[in-house]
């Protein structure tokens, strides 16, 4: 008996050093899905560098204590998923919210960002912004902008000198 409590404290403390070390993590409902379905999730998820388990909802909710997480018991209810990602913030949420547009069963239920609780309205505006890299392209273009209207004004007037000394 004790060794079956060893064994669940092992994977208590690696639950919650994930929602420790997660910049995002994202609590769903996945009840509804076929096996293809999921399959199709966890291969997305895997490609943008997020891990998807399953836990047992006991075990979660220890781990959401151990790692002093509040308000996410609510959520710890029925059949779920927890997807956790340690770089991008914005991943997990993008792809499950885009997931859960085209298959109707996937619920997103809550989520942690940055150590703080999320709602499901949260989770959803976090997966509406544009990705990192789009981000950045942004703010690069706007950088550039400056420089570009510059070269331009210096190539008009070179273009206008050019016409009046031929």
């Amino acid at each position: 008996m004790s060794n079956a409590i060893e064994q669940k404290k092992v994977v208590v403390q690696e639950i919650a050093e994930k929602f420790k070390s997660s910049v995002s993590t994202v609590v769903v409902d996945y009840r509804g899905l076929n096996v293809a379905e999921v399959t199709e999730l966890r291969k997305q998820l895997r490609e943008a560098g997020v891990e998807f388990k399953v836990y047992k909802n006991s075990l979660s909710r220890r781990a959401a204590e151990a790692a002093e997480i509040s308000g996410l018991n609510e959520a710890l209810v029925g059949p779920n998923a927890i997807a956790f990602s340690t770089e991008d913030v914005v991943a997990p949420a993008k792809i499950l919210n885009d997931f859960a547009k085209k298959h109707e069963a996937l619920e997103i239920k809550a989520g942690v960002i940055e150590g703080n609780t999320a709602t499901v309205e949260e989770i959803k505006a976090l997966a509406e912004l544009p990705s990192r890299e789009g981000l950045l392209s942004m703010l690069l273009s706007v950088l550039q902008a400056p420089i570009r209207n510059l070269a331009l004004a210096t190539k008009a007037v070179a273009d206008q000198k050019e016409e009046q000394g031929a």
